[in-house]
């Protein structure tokens, strides 16, 4: 084991360069002098040979997009949601051959450069998607160490040395590491007293991107990015800036020269806990990508209808509101004039994190965004016009029917005291593509379960109040590799998983079913579990015997159960690690 790891060390995690040396190891006796030979080969020239490979073999498109991981720190394990809105920001994709958003793009992009082994995933989703990906070990490696000779940064015309002379270098990209080698670093950090002079200002004349990972704790980080971002936009620099990433920045102060910012495309201000948005933002009108999620932000601008924003992440816990559509003089003869038509929005496909009460423009407004494929809603009554909330309940549900390329529904209803509250549903048949599913609230009744689309992958269901067992409804869906039942979402006392049932099942999770007793396995269900959890189900003192049937399963989580529960070796698949906890 220890001389396959230094193997992989060796080879920078690069599948080819782990070939390779497999084989030259198998041509060599085992001895240690033999096999300290070929380990022991100048590491860095081989990799640098697996970058001539790229260079001679990957496309420049593939490539441009992979020289974009050198951005972020060495061991950052970078978010998909995030890489994906960066490359459309710098226009690293376009429309496909068949119209296809440049998301898709982007993501086909991405799965080319992971099945070449050039890019690694991290972790992924618990349906099986990606979430966060990097550069095998080599390729980080050379990139921070050859950043200026590298083939990723030639294409670039950039430099990154702090010697460079200003009039000789062109910068595109600016990421702040807190890496004191960097030019800006002076330039970001410096005394804020001081002004940047007119020879370092060329130096930012053009920049495309500005990423800050200072994460440091207290003000300081939000200050002197503020007053950078004020000194170079004061010299006419920033200017082409068309992605400006300042997530877990803590309260960046955004100066009111980022109205001057008409190109940009991407701002990202997620975990910097900044309390209002800046009126100024209504002139970057040009934005594809606008996170606010972790934000104390609940009040956005009128314009935000104005925006070409294809991705909208709000803050839910702090009740994020859309704004009503304001009417303008052109209202009344707007049907005449095609090209003064409300298609604002047309391209918004994520808006997640949005609070939805009475007030909120549902009906004949934001049902108009049809293009959505990923949708995060919070609905909650805030008077006591019970019938005012409920007609938005309605409207929310006849807006999802309508969703064609929805493929991610987040959908929580409460009452005005936060309590979990009825969750009007329509029927799905529409949305053909969805396949994650979290419910919030009471549903009507157990029968809108088999209404679900088949194309389900991972659902999770709390507060359903179902008193029909939902293992017997969904047990036929193919596709279904997630099911997590949370509180009270079933409130019967017996589940049964029959032979055959869930054939693609990989995690179940039951969680505070306080009156579920007893729960029966027929041998051939579950073909597939790998992971199941129990918490917080006081009344189920007893594991299922059929359970030591499930040769694939391989975590038992057991938390906040009774003592009782039995647990024992006889009853558990001979793969399976148990893992209890606080039991009580």
């Amino acid at each position: 084991m220890m001389v396959a790891r230094e193997i992989v060390l060796k080879c920078g995690g690069l599948p080819s360069q782990i070939l390779q040396r497999s084989k030259l190891l198998s041509e060599k006796d085992v001895t240690y002098e033999e096999w300290s030979s070929v380990l022991n080969q100048d590491q860095i020239q081989i990799w640098s040979e697996t970058l001539k490979t790229i260079d001679a073999d990957i496309p420049l498109y593939l490539r441009g997009c992979l020289s974009y991981f050198g951005l972020f720190p060495f061991e950052f394990g970078v978010p998909v949601r995030r890489l994906v809105a960066l490359w459309v920001a710098e226009e690293r994709v376009h429309h496909g051959e068949d119209q296809e958003p440049p998301e898709q793009v982007a993501e086909h992009y991405l799965r080319k450069l992971i099945d070449q082994n050039l890019v690694q995933v991290s972790k992924r989703k618990r349906n099986g998607k990606v979430k966060t990906c990097r550069l095998p070990y080599a390729l980080r490696q050379l990139w921070w160490t050859k950043a200026n000779d590298s083939i990723f940064l030639k294409s670039q015309s950039t430099s990154t040395d702090s010697n460079v002379e200003p009039k000789k270098s062109i910068i595109r990209w600016v990421t702040d590491h807190l890496n004191t080698d960097h030019i800006w670093y002076n330039h970001i950090h410096r005394d804020s007293t001081r002004n940047i002079s007119d020879s370092l200002r060329t130096y930012y004349r053009d920049v495309r991107s500005f990423l800050s990972f200072d994460t440091r704790e207290g003000s300081k980080p939000g200050k002197e990015v503020g007053y950078f971002m004020k000194g170079c936009i004061s010299g006419n620099c920033f200017l082409l800036l068309r992605v400006l990433d300042l997530e877990r920045v803590y309260k960046p102060k955004l100066p009111k020269s980022i109205s001057r910012l008409l190109q940009l495309r991407y701002l990202g201000l997620r975990w910097t806990y900044l309390e209002s948005l800046p009126p100024f933002i209504s002139r970057l009108l040009k934005l594809q990508t606008l996170d606010l999620k972790h934000t104390y932000i609940h009040t956005l601008p009128h314009s935000i209808w104005e925006m070409d924003l294809r991705h909208l992440f709000l803050s839910e816990t702090f009740h994020s509101r859309f704004p009503p559509q304001q009417k303008d003089h052109f209202s009344r003869i707007r049907f005449l004039l095609p090209q003064l038509r409300d298609n604002f929005l047309h391209d918004l496909q994520t808006l997640w994190g949005l609070f939805v009460d009475e007030e909120t423009p549902v009906k004949n407004s934001l049902d108009r965004l049809v293009n959505i494929t990923k949708l995060g809603l919070a609905c909650q009554q805030m008077s006591l016009q019970e019938d005012m909330m409920i007609d938005q309940l309605k409207a929310v549900a006849d807006w999802i029917a309508k969703l064609e390329h929805l493929q991610s529904l987040r959908l929580k209803s409460r009452d005005e005291q936060g309590k979990p509250w009825m969750l009007h549903l329509k029927s799905f048949q529409n949305n053909v593509d969805l396949t994650d599913m979290y419910l919030l609230g009471i549903l009507s009744s157990s029968s809108i379960l088999s209404q679900f689309p088949l194309s389900l992958i991972e659902l999770t269901l709390s507060h359903s109040k179902l008193m029909e067992d939902p293992l017997q409804i969904l047990e036929a869906f193919p596709n279904l590799r997630t099911l997590c039942l949370h509180a009270d979402s079933y409130i019967g006392q017996t589940m049964v998983c029959k032979s055959k049932s869930f054939p693609q099942l990989h995690v179940l999770k039951f969680w505070k079913l306080e009156q579920l007793e007893e729960w029966k396995i027929e041998p051939g269900a579950l073909p597939c579990l790998r992971q199941l959890e129990i918490r917080s189900c006081p009344r189920l003192q007893m594991l299922p015997d059929g359970l030591k049937h499930v040769n694939t399963l391989l975590e038992l989580k057991l938390t906040n159960m009774p003592t009782e529960i039995n647990a024992e070796a006889h009853n558990i698949p001979p793969n399976c690690q148990v893992v209890p906890t606080n039991f009580q």
